[in-house]
Formats: C-alpha cells, structure tokens, sequence
C-alpha cells in the first residue's frame, strides 16, 4: 500500500510507517498534518488508481530543523570579484501514520517512545571518569610479561663507563 502525495512542490511516493523529509510546513498544535493533494494509490501490488475524492493521508510531525550547510560561490576572474555565502533549507520530517480512500484505511504500526535516560552531574561524571582510568592504568602494569620486566630491568642497569 503506497500514495503519491505533492507537498511543498515536490512530489512524494509514502507507505503507512515511512518518515519523510519535506519543505517546511506548517503543523496543528498536537503535531498531526494531513496531506489532502494526493495524486494516485495503490492498494496492492502492480494495480495504482487515481483518487476521485475524499483520499487523504496523515502524518504527524517528528522533527523540525534544518538541513546542511550549501554554500554559494561566486567568481569572476581577473575582476577581484568572490563572495561566499552559505544555505541551511528548513526541513519538517513527518512519519506517515494513515493512508485513507474509497472507504478502505491503512494504518502504520505504532512506534513504542523512546525514553530518554537522566543526564548525569559533572562531578560526578569526572569521578567516574578517573577511576575508569585509574583502573585501566594498575590492571595493565601487571599484564605485563615476566620476560617484558627482565628486560626493562638489564637496560636500566646496562653498561657503565
């Protein structure tokens, strides 16, 4: 099941549970955007069908930003002529949740939320870190090959002038 939908002036093949990037748009205050210009369906494989009304699709908004860095430059030779300037083109990323005609609603498998764990302190981030190092300094001083320390032991007390 997929939809060709036309947003921002570009066109877009999604399927229910696809997240797609797309020109900024704006969003219902609960984060849900349906899409309403829908050029063709397909309900199974190898049949499409232009819609005659009343398809929509519907998404809902995952993120908001913007894209890479463009840059732009301009050069004229033997005129002293350059200048640089740079483009971040905002996105809104939007994950398909329903795909709805002819009486017919496919629907996207819900996502479980992802959890974020609690940022730790500095300091005590720090300690962590040392003992960490600590730990890893002793456990590789006696790693250490007898033969190793044989031998580290004849160069200090090598020959004497």
């Amino acid at each position: 099941m997929y939809a060709v939908i036309r947003a921002g002036g570009k066109q877009y093949r999604v399927a229910p549970g696809d997240v797609i990037r797309l020109e900024k748009q704006p969003a219902a205050s609960n984060g849900a955007i349906e899409f309403s210009d829908i050029l063709a369906v397909s309900a199974e494989e190898g049949r499409i069908w232009r819609p005659t009304g009343g398809a929509k699709v519907s998404g809902r908004v995952v993120e908001e930003g913007r894209g890479d860095k463009v840059l732009v430059f301009h050069y004229k030779r033997k005129k002293q002529y350059k200048k640089l300037a740079g483009h971040r083109q905002p996105f809104t990323a939007v994950r398909i949740t329903e795909i709805a005609f002819a009486g017919q609603s496919f629907k996207a498998a819900e996502e479980p939320e992802e959890k974020k764990a609690p940022k730790k302190a500095k300091a005590e981030h720090a300690a962590e870190h040392k003992t960490h190092k600590a730990a890893a300094h002793h456990s590789e001083a006696h790693k250490a090959p007898a033969a190793h320390k044989a031998k580290a032991k004849a160069k200090k007390g090598g020959k004497k002038k």
